[in-house]
């Protein structure tokens, strides 16, 4: 597994995130797949499914601020902006095993102030 796979893989699971495309996730997913974050600890496939798709309806846009991987894994922070509320920031660590994403540990951020901020000195930079 390449650097350039496992970005591909974690681009194309926010896109199906923004335009509402349950089935381009779940062909993402390895059967074994696993999901953590501070509510979630190692949940299966289908549990990330059943909690964590009906997201997708909420979410307007994500715009990836970085993304840095190596091997079969890679960090990415992002911004997201749902259709309505304030922006956040999280980040994710994505592991990939053969060619499909197998494991994905999200990382609460800050709010829409802090996201801003950064999307601020990026334009300046």
């Amino acid at each position: 597994m390449t650097s350039h796979d496992v970005s591909t893989l974690a681009r194309a699971a926010y896109a199906a995130y923004e335009t509402k495309d349950r089935a381009a996730l779940e062909a993402l997913l390895a059967p074994d797949f696993t999901f953590s974050s501070p509510q979630d600890d190692h949940i299966d496939r289908a549990t990330y499914l059943q909690r964590c798709w009906p997201f997708s309806e909420k979410v307007k846009s994500f715009r990836i601020e970085r993304l840095f991987a190596q091997g079969d894994e890679a960090f990415v922070q992002y911004a997201c902006q749902p259709k309505s509320g304030a922006a956040f920031r999280n980040t994710e660590l994505f592991r990939a095993k053969g060619g499909k994403l197998a494991e994905v540990t999200v990382y609460f951020g800050s709010t829409e102030h802090g996201a801003a901020e950064t999307a601020q000195h990026h334009e300046a930079t």
